[in-house]
């Protein structure tokens, strides 16, 4: 179990259970239990089927990593232990298959996490999905959306250090493609009240005390930035600082995000002088004089009037007095009120919240507007609202934010444990009830207009609320308990109400409650703000205060109930996911695990009842025509199409992948499927015929990438000897692969290189002495230097006798002088070096050659200096106390296409015949096709691709002899070849044979077409090649030299030794042959014919 938990550097015990649906218990004690044992080690994440338990750890976890993104990505959920990523990839996967919104709702108490949780999806969303630079653009702008609301959102309060004082659900808006184009924030309710004032140990929004810590000297002076405690709206609470929490930081993190959303730079310091400005508006205080009142120090009046663009004497006019319109006789006129000092406050305060909450709800059109896209295709919503609390002293806020908790849970109800049981009973489906508490008996109690509840009975008597008073609110705790007292929710107590909340009693002060709920600006505060000079505070405050008020004015109440209704709507019609988080201290210290409060959140959020409808129900249900058309692929009778009854259709595909019967009911339009896992099956099975059909598309693809290459590549090399050397026949039109040796698999070669050291060429070549003896090297070329490497036998120590590999020789590609070959066409090269040079003999020379001139040129910035000659002079090592001398090799014509060698003192003759003519070009057209018949598109094709640079052991060659010297054994006379073209050989070419070595003029309609013709009139084979073997050839038989591992399954393996009959010697160097029974191809240099 240890390793599925990869994160842990050790192996680990199985902490609790995965997913509580396989608790053996299912009581609260029992899913306290399991989620403590997990917390205790680390694992905050827990599943009941779907929906995901998170709790809080209070420190940063490490398994957030891009490590933990790859692993997560396109996994099924049981693959892994539980992760949020798990979920989030799981929603934006099924958004792609089944085209359909997707949402997620995390729901907990303030401090349980959701912020975090929030982050983390739109984090993992970013990452995964593609796009190029617009994209990038949103995907900028979702992640920098972050800082800045938060900034102006979130505040310490007594239970969260970083709580969400609004509500936003952020959709995400994607392309078809799965990109990431646009994007859409809603915001709810912010708390405006936090502005003025505070609760002990609180703080105001983050933004201020941001400002304080961050700005730069500059701004510091121009916007009259002083310690935070000067401020009468921060110092209420007595709390200026947040454990954690690095203030300055976050104020370059917040003006970052303003410059990505694109806000400019006039509008950023115009940002910044309203939140001064609302600072400064604080410390004007009023006096009473005579009943009215009168601003205290009329010099505090002046620097929040430069900074809103206003004049200083209107401000303080606005501050102290209102105009009211009165109606007398049918006509109307204006009088000036003067206010008193407790109106006098509540109007500043007005001002600052109102300027507050506008500047609020533009940087949320602002991103909203950097965002947008003109119509909609998919989305991901995010719902990040603040969660159910309960302070001290509840307000009008903590009963708004109350009701939207209130309506998440009965949304959760709603969809998890109330819709799902009914469709059971709706789809025919056996099933015994589950006992549940439906929290819409307290929705209805506060929001219900019939019988009014209530939000209804506080709109009501905000209606006939004429100036503030004291006893508006009493009039409303009367009306109350007249309307609603008999509620079983709802009891009166002194000071105001208690509800009875899903999640526990709240007692509610009724103090301010109707002044908050009418959230009414006076027009004089608005005309005031709109005769600022600065055009962007104007634009805050649209409102046209020429025209005729008819009906209410919109309360608060009335908002957030559209709102939340609104939101609701939008929320049933996506596809929902949902996290659960859990508090589990109000220490804000991790592994601090306080029982009680756990088990509270346990019962209230119903997880006991969660885990039983699940445990009871069915994981997954889809309708019959959407389950065919997702899994018609696995059985040929339903893809492309099923014809019959979709019910039929469905029942044969699970019949078909063999799911047991207990697995699955079928219901009147939808399938049911009970476990996950069974599922999951099925997700495979398809996943496997998708990948077998990309194979197949992206092998066609390499291959045609791979002619390309290698076209390209035999060029080059063919201009490198172009009217300096002749060609030989087999090789001019050779795919070139690079590594013969299979260094991949040959540690005992890779142990001289640096470690992922890349390997541009590796073969085994013939080496000369001095005295002309050959010895076998392996010739490696990376782009540090060239290997020569060799065997030796141990003479002592424990492994004595033993062969093992030495690096005889290390060139470094720059100290290379020149290189010297001759004009015919054999296979000798010498490297010339300052202390000695290398003659070598090599059949790949050309791709060598081709490979070190580029490297040559790479590091040196010149062009490798190549000689041509028929007498070459090499250098050779001083030995002992003997000089190094050179030696000289001359080249002569001679007869064949095998060089046949004669050492003479200090001099080597090679003797060879005339090749292609120097000026010889590889074939561009039906090359692949026209050497090795139609086996060698096969082998050489997409194995000798760019991705198969590392193909192990030997592959197509000249020569049937690498590893024994020339002298020994000469080629094969060229005249057996011709044979190949008779007309049963012809034949075979349709069973992987060589057919025709006359590849310079190949037919514009390739061997395959020319195969047609010739075919015409014939009578076809039986059947392929594996039913009708070719008669047994009384021919040559070979001796395998090296023993060889076949790569695909039509290659032969062998062992050193075993004697194999040679069918058919390819000029390719991929020979036929048959050994034990089978037939097919090995390399012709692994083998020596006998």
């Amino acid at each position: 179990m240890g390793s599925k938990y990869h994160w842990q550097s050790q192996n680990v015990k199985q902490s609790g259970v995965d997913d509580m649906v396989l608790l053996s218990k299912i009581t609260e004690d029992a899913i306290v239990e399991n989620l403590k044992k997990r917390y205790m080690d680390d694992y905050i994440f827990t599943y009941i089927g779907p929906v995901l338990i998170s709790v809080n750890p209070f420190k940063q976890m490490p398994y957030f990593t891009d490590r933990e993104i790859e692993l997560y990505q396109g996994a099924a959920q049981y693959e892994n232990p539980p992760h949020i990523y798990a979920l989030t990839d799981n929603m934006y996967r099924n958004m792609m298959i089944d085209s359909e919104n997707q949402c997620v709702i995390i729901s907990g108490e303030s401090g349980a996490g959701k912020t975090v949780a929030a982050k983390y999806i739109m984090g993992y969303i970013s990452k995964v999905s593609g796009g190029g630079s617009k994209v990038q653009h949103v995907k900028d702008i979702i992640l920098q959306s972050n800082p800045l609301l938060e900034a102006f959102g979130n505040a310490k309060t007594v239970r969260n250090n970083n709580s969400s004082r609004f509500g936003k659900y952020f959709e995400i808006q994607f392309s078809r493609g799965g990109e990431p184009d646009g994007g859409k924030i809603s915001n709810f309710l912010l708390e405006k009240s936090r502005v003025v004032s505070q609760n002990e140990n609180e703080r105001n929004f983050h933004v201020f005390y941001q400002l304080i810590e961050g700005a730069s000297a500059q701004q510091r002076e121009a916007l009259g930035i002083m310690t935070p405690d000067y401020y009468n709206y921060l110092n209420q609470s007595g709390t200026y600082k947040v454990d954690g929490t690095n203030d300055s930081k976050d104020f370059q993190e917040m003006m970052e995000a303003m410059q990505v959303i694109g806000i400019s730079q006039n509008c950023q310091m115009l940002v910044l002088q309203i939140i001064a400005g609302i600072l400064h508006l604080g410390n004007i205080s009023f006096i009473e004089a005579g009943n009215y009142a009168q601003v205290e120090s009329t010099d505090l009046l002046a620097f929040p009037a430069y900074l809103l663009g206003i004049d200083p004497s209107r401000l303080q006019d606005k501050l102290t007095s209102r105009k009211m319109d009165s109606k007398w006789g049918g006509k109307s006129e204006s009088i000036t009120v003067t206010l008193n000092q407790e109106q006098a406050n509540h109007t500043r305060d007005a001002l600052s919240k109102a300027l507050y909450a506008r500047l609020f709800d533009y940087l949320v059109e602002a991103i909203n507007q950097a965002m947008q896209k003109p119509h909609e295709e998919f989305s991901i919503g995010v719902l990040d609202i603040y969660g159910f609390e309960i302070f001290q002293r509840n307000g009008f806020e903590q009963f708004c934010i109350n009701f939207v908790n209130e309506k998440l849970q009965q949304i959760f109800i709603e969809l998890t444990l109330k819709a799902e049981q009914e469709e059971y009973v709706q789809e025919g489906i056996k099933w015994t009830p589950i006992e549940y508490f439906n929290n819409k008996i307290v929705c209805d109690l506060i929001e219900n207009k019939s019988p009014p509840g209530i939000m209804s009975v506080l709109d009501d008597v905000c209606a006939t609320m004429h100036a503030k008073s004291e006893g508006a609110d009493g009039t409303l705790l009367q009306k109350l308990q007249a309307a609603v007292g008999t509620h079983d929710h709802f009891n009166n107590w002194n000071s105001g109400f208690v509800i009875h909340h899903y999640a526990g009693k709240v007692s509610y002060d009724i103090v301010g409650f109707c002044e908050r709920n009418r959230d009414v600006l006076f027009p004089d505060l608005i005309e005031l703000m709109q005769s600022s000079e600065h055009d962007f505070i104007c634009s805050l405050f649209p409102e046209n205060l020429n025209t005729d008020k008819k009906g209410r004015p919109t309360t608060a109440s009335s908002k957030i109930k559209r709102q939340a209704n609104e939101l609701v709507n939008t929320l049933m019609k996506c596809t929902p996911h949902y996290i659960r988080c859990i508090k589990p201290n109000e220490t804000k210290r991790p592994k601090d695990w306080e029982e009680s409060r756990v088990k509270h959140q346990v019962e209230y959020l119903g997880l006991r009842e969660n885990i039983r409808v699940r445990r009871a129900g069915f994981a997954y249900r889809r309708i019959f025509q959407k389950f065919l058309q997702r899994y018609a692929i696995l059985t040929p009778e339903t893809w492309p199409q099923w014809r019959g009854a979709e019910q039929q259709g469905v029942l044969h595909l699970l019949q078909a992948v063999n799911m047991e019967r207990d697995q699955y009911q079928m219901g009147r339009t939808k399938v049911f499927v009970k476990n996950p896992e069974s599922l999951f099956l099925l997700e495979e099975m398809r996943e496997r015929k998708f990948d077998s059909f990309a194979r197949t598309i992206q092998k066609a693809w390499r291959k045609y990438i791979a002619r390309r290459k290698y076209e390209q590549m035999r060029e080059e090399a063919s201009d490198i000897l172009y009217n300096s050397k002749e060609r030989r026949r087999n090789s001019i039109n050779r795919n070139f692969v690079g590594d013969y040796l299979g260094m991949e698999e040959r540690p005992e070669l890779r142990q001289f290189l640096a470690k992922r050291e890349r390997v541009d060429f590796a073969d085994s070549v013939n080496k000369y002495d001095r005295r002309f003896k050959s010895i076998k090297r392996d010739l490696i070329l990376t782009p540090k230097g060239i290997y020569l490497i060799g065997r030796e036998k141990v003479k002592k120590g424990p492994e004595k006798g033993q062969i093992k590999e030495v690096l005889k020789r290390k060139l470094e590609i720059s100290s290379i002088r020149t290189v010297s070959l001759s004009t015919r066409q054999d296979d000798f090269f010498i490297l010339h070096e300052a202390q000695y040079d290398s003659l070598l003999e090599s059949m790949f020379k050309t791709e060598f050659l081709s490979l070190l001139c580029k490297r040559y040129e790479e590091q040196t910035k010149n062009k490798l200096s190549l000689s041509f000659s028929d007498r070459l002079e090499f250098r050779v090592k001083k030995e002992g106390w003997g000089g190094g001398g050179s030696r000289c090799v001359v080249f002569q014509k001679g007869q064949g296409d095998m060089a046949q060698i004669k050492p003479g003192g200090k001099t080597l003759t090679v003797t060879i015949g005339d090749g292609l003519p120097k000026t010889s070009k590889p074939s561009r057209k039906g090359i692949m096709p026209s050497h090795g018949g139609r086996n060698q598109p096969r082998h050489g094709g997409h194995q000798n691709g760019a991705a198969q640079f590392s193909r192990g052991h030997a592959q197509p060659n000249q020569r049937e002899q690498t590893y024994s010297t020339p002298m020994k054994q000469g080629r094969p006379p060229s005249s057996v070849l011709p044979r190949q073209g008779s007309k049963k050989n012809q034949r075979g070419l349709r069973q992987n044979q060589s057919a025709n070595t006359d590849f310079l003029n190949v037919p514009d309609q390739g061997m395959s077409g020319m195969q047609r013709k010739k075919s015409i009139g014939q009578r076809p084979p039986p059947a392929p090649n594996r039913s009708r073997p070719l008669p047994t050839p009384q021919g040559p038989r070979c001796k395998a030299l090296y023993a060889y591992a076949g790569q695909d399954t039509d290659e032969l393996s062998f062992e050193v030794n075993d004697i194999i009959e040679l069918l058919n010697e390819d000029p390719s160097g991929w020979w036929k042959g048959r050994f034990r029974g089978k037939e097919g191809l090995f390399p012709g240099n692994y083998v020596e014919k006998i």
